[in-house]
């Protein structure tokens, strides 16, 4: 039987930020074409593990392969060249820019043309090129379902559009590996449903490998083909949903129900209070 192949690799990732130990000795694998979910609490260091993977952090340890290819030591721009994209939790498109000018920066680094091409526009295969992309964005647009607003400025539309706006910058990168940093944040539930859907069909429709981070553990489980979990920046637990939610350290560290038990044992140990009078 054939070995899946690992799409990316992150091994022994540790990351400080002076004394404060955002990473500690991060390790796990993602296939190709999975749908790949991390969770844990607010400060777990879910968006740093994303910001190393997409070369905005350098991790002061570790190794993290994409195709079995070093990514330490290069740029934003050459990880986007070698397939990988990105969205934000807090939202960075260009407010003043209409949704289709923003969904074609994410394709500048596809460009072929330089400066001197441009300049024998009409001349040279520059147009054509630029009519390709076009046509590209125009694809994404309609799967997305946005063709409504594809004139509008970005900064004018609502919360969840603009969400749809940035995944569509991040699909027009056409990249194999696309990490989402809670893409259903702050959207009300028909809204979270169309979005689901969206990142589904990226997978099934785009052949896209996908790395999530999602607080809402309805949609991890229901999408996620395997999950980690991590907590004061070290992985406590790895597994398909159904494992991940039945770990005795997630139930503590994620769901709570260490401090639910701590409280049901100290109020059984309280000795019941009786009126006065009763009993004597």
């Amino acid at each position: 039987m054939t070995q899946p192949e690992r799409m990316l690799e992150v091994e022994g990732v540790s990351l400080r930020f002076g004394g404060v130990r955002a990473l500690n000795n991060v390790s796990f694998h993602v296939e190709r074409g999975e749908l790949f979910s991390i969770i844990g609490p607010n400060g777990a260091g879910k968006t740093s593990l994303l910001n190393c993977i997409s070369g905005r952090y350098r991790p002061n340890e570790g190794s993290i392969r994409f195709r079995g290819e070093q990514l330490l030591g290069r740029s934003i721009n050459d990880r986007a060249r070698l397939g990988i994209g990105r969205t934000f939790q807090n939202l960075a498109l260009f407010g003043h820019m209409s949704v289709l000018d923003n969904i074609l920066v994410g394709r500048h680094h596809l460009l072929k043309n330089n400066v001197i091409t441009g300049m024998l526009y009409w001349a040279s295969g520059a147009r054509r090129e630029e009519l390709a992309h076009r046509k590209r964005v125009e694809e994404i647009i309609d799967f997305l379902e946005i063709q409504h607003v594809r004139n509008e400025p970005a900064g004018t539309l609502s919360y969840g559009l603009r969400k749809r706006v940035e995944l569509a910058r991040a699909v027009a990168i056409e990249p194999e590996l696309i990490l989402l940093d809670e893409p259903m944040a702050g959207m009300n539930l028909e809204e979270k449903e169309d979005m689901a859907r969206y990142i589904v069909d990226l997978g099934q429709e785009f052949n896209m490998t996908i790395v999530m981070i999602e607080h809402d553990m309805g949609v991890v489980v229901d999408l996620s083909d395997r999950v980690i979990v991590l907590d004061f920046g070290k992985l406590i637990a790895g597994g398909t949903p159904e494992e991940v939610m039945a770990d005795e350290h997630v139930k503590r560290a994620y769901l709570g129900e260490e401090d639910e038990l701590l409280h049901d044992e100290e109020a059984e140990a309280m000795p019941s209070k009786q009126p006065e009078g009763v009993g004597a």
